[in-house]
């Protein structure tokens, strides 16, 4: 048996119902889904009063723009699909509409800045649901270079092989914001990243959720070594067995294997909360459906600093309200 069984006969499952579920609260929802593309959103008056960068009292050069600033025009690149040149553009033409007399950063500028910006990080407050440990699922997905086109390899008939980025996240299952992401090369495997990951997180962890790549022993002991308590929900292979130790002092792969074999595989997905992960995935087509799924810088730098600030945006549109749903059929 594969190790996805819902996998199993996707040729017949057209007669099996869709699940139907109705947001609860559409007015909010569709409110917040109109100020996504509304200016004053992303180009705030906080980034307005901080647009100047502060004096510098070491020797060098001044600089003209804060690090917001520099943020504030990567954003509505990232937002809006933008180009460097494009996205001067349309700062200058909001800084005329407005009436401000700041200086518009141009594209070499904002090429310059890329390299060293550092975006902000989504930060868990003390109080409230935040508070909670995080259940995290993590995933990766690979992101196209800008360079030669499909239709262009298919023209000319170039034997150049297309280039691609590894993207890896970790989602908040509970609130579905991005709380870690790293860029690496496609040749990264995905359990190498876990520690990376694991590292941007603050406060407790209550589960690391994967799919079968991160059957990994190297996995269970990043887990394991930052979050002792936090349960590791990762389908072992098909072909595992149980470890040596199994009968004396059982591991959390080998309940999960005991628990295949008495349950099945889909009983123990049921049972272990594992099909929680498909929220990773839903979000990692929602960052290819706003954010694109290529990255349009040249070096590896700036390529990071532009995933930072798309999902320093993802974020932001979540907290401008999300959908409620409940299941009807």
């Amino acid at each position: 048996m594969p190790p996805l069984p819902f996998k199993l006969n996707a040729d017949c499952r057209h007669h099996i119902p869709k699940q139907k579920h109705k947001v609860t609260n559409w007015r909010d929802y569709d409110a917040s889904l109109r100020q996504r593309g509304s200016l004053t959103v992303w180009f705030s008056d906080e980034a307005v009063a901080a647009w100047k960068a502060e004096p510098r009292t070491t020797r060098g050069g001044q600089r003209s723009y804060s690090p917001l600033a520099i943020l504030t025009a990567l954003t509505l690149r990232a937002v809006f699909r933008l180009a460097l040149r494009q996205t001067e553009g349309l700062i200058g033409s909001v800084m005329r509409l407005l009436g401000l007399a700041l200086a518009v950063p141009d594209h070499t500028t904002l090429s310059r800045r890329a390299e060293t910006l550092e975006a902000p990080r989504l930060r868990r407050s003390s109080a409230g649901r935040d508070a909670e440990p995080v259940h995290l699922l993590v995933d990766s997905t690979e992101l196209k270079l800008c360079g030669a086109g499909e239709w262009l390899l298919e023209k000319h008939g170039t034997k150049t092989r297309r280039s691609w980025r590894k993207m890896h996240i970790g989602v908040d299952a509970g609130t579905g914001q991005i709380v870690a992401s790293t860029l690496t090369t496609n040749d990264v495997d995905d359990g190498f990243q876990v520690g990376p990951l694991l590292d941007q997180i603050e406060g407790p962890l209550a589960s690391f959720t994967g799919d079968g790549a991160y059957d990994q022993e190297g996995v269970y002991a990043s887990v394991a070594g930052r979050h002792p308590e936090a349960a590791v929900i990762v389908p072992p292979r098909s072909t595992a067995v149980l470890s040596e130790t199994a009968e004396t002092a059982p591991t959390q792969r080998d309940g999960h294997l005991q628990l295949i074999a008495g349950k099945g595989r889909m009983g123990w997905q049921k049972a272990s909360g594992y099909n929680i992960r498909a929220r990773v995935e839903a979000t990692i087509g929602r960052f290819k459906q706003v954010i694109g799924d290529g990255l349009r810088s040249r070096t590896d730098k700036r390529r990071a600093t532009e995933v930072d600030v798309a999902v320093h945006a993802l974020n932001r549109m979540l907290e401008l309200g999300r959908p409620i749903s409940v299941r009807i059929a």
